[in-house]
């Protein structure tokens, strides 16, 4: 264990969830160039940090703009003063219309929608805000989740948001496999040559993903990134070649509290804190970098259970270890606030404002 670990330990207590200012400025930073590289635009998603606080940061950085998932997340970025938010989501009921309109008087807003129920709301919406609403239709190029399937489709959601008084059609949102480049040009192109025939044409078009960072200006046509994890990295991360383990800026502390069998051992960090997320197939539960041939077996709530079978150098009860989890995003949302470290220096807590927006 570090020295800094250690400190945290025992001013904080553990779990605790800590993060290296200087990885993260260079996560900022590396992003920034890349998007500068590429000419277009970098639009961070904050749905990783949940903070106004590094938001800020990316923005003196150069972003133009924040991308949020849900509502409430940009509610808290609204009260915080960014002033050009996209949240990325199809966003419906009367309790958020209300709320659309609340925040369209506060924030240049742009919402996203791939059905005409959705737009309908934010028809009332803006109605009740007497504010125009920009809107992007959200197109699925593979992915498989959200988002109209074809050009076609696209075309004529576009048609429907333009005609729709008090709406304004912005562009196209693209999340895109990481293998579909190809595929995703094919029907951005098809999608665009429709608007053109309609005398259309997009302001934006988004595309997303720190995996797809690899992709940046392969996609003819894309105004703008959105990328969240790269500002922490997780093992996701690692493991499909977006970071290496120098770029992971959070790691999670914790204790080892029991070793009641030669070959297993019980962190402080179970589910409440790492999180039962397996990033898609990865071994364990997170990377103890003291212990790398450990394995985060399985999770109780509290407990974390390691297999200690293949380590020769095993911890002791006692032991502080950091953890590189799975996926960063959702280990931010367990906690109200970040560690901030500089060096083997605390510099201080950030505070994760917009952590449990679940609507």
């Amino acid at each position: 264990m570090t020295e800094l670990a250690k400190t945290i330990a025992r001013e904080f207590g553990t779990p605790a969830v800590a993060i290296d200012l200087h990885r993260v400025e260079r996560n900022i930073a590396r992003l920034q160039a890349l998007c500068d590289r590429a000419g277009v635009k970098n639009r961070p998603h904050i749905k990783t940090h949940k903070s106004p606080a590094l938001a800020t940061m990316q923005r003196e950085a150069g972003a133009q703009g924040i991308t949020c998932q849900k509502l409430g997340e940009a509610e808290v970025m609204a009260d915080a003063g960014f002033d050009d938010i996209l949240v990325s989501y199809n966003v419906l009921g009367d309790e958020k219309t209300e709320r659309i309109a609340r925040l369209m008087r506060k924030t240049h807003l742009t919402l996203c929608a791939d059905n005409p129920t959705v737009v309908a709301g934010y028809a009332r919406a803006a109605k009740i805000s007497g504010v125009p609403l920009d809107v992007m239709v959200e197109c699925d190029t593979g992915r498989k989740r959200a988002g109209v399937e074809t050009p076609r489709e696209a075309v004529a959601l576009a048609r429907a948001i333009a005609a729709t008084p008090g709406l304004v059609f912005a562009g196209f949102l693209l999340y895109p496999p990481e293998t579909a480049v190809a595929e995703t040009q094919r029907f951005l192109d098809q999608a665009l040559a429709g608007l053109r025939e309609s005398g259309m044409a997009p302001r934006i078009i988004s595309s997303g993903g720190t995996p797809n960072l690899v992709n940046l200006g392969k996609i003819a046509g894309v105004t703008e990134h959105r990328a969240g994890t790269s500002i922490f990295n997780d093992r996701m991360q690692l493991a499909c070649g977006s970071a290496t383990l120098d770029d992971c800026a959070l790691q999670v502390i914790a204790t080892v509290v029991s070793r009641a069998g030669s070959d297993r051992g019980i962190l402080d960090a179970g589910s409440k804190t790492l999180t039962s997320d397996t990033g898609g197939g990865l071994d364990g539960h997170g990377l103890i970098l003291e212990h790398p041939q450990a394995r985060i077996a399985k999770f109780a709530e509290e407990h974390g259970f390691l297999d200690l079978s293949a380590c020769n150098d095993r911890p002791a009860v006692g032991d502080v270890v950091r953890i590189v989890p799975n996926h960063v995003c959702v280990v931010v949302n367990m906690v109200d606030r970040l560690i901030a470290t500089r060096g083997e220096a605390i510099v201080g807590e950030i505070p994760v404002a917009a952590r449990g927006k679940i609507s």
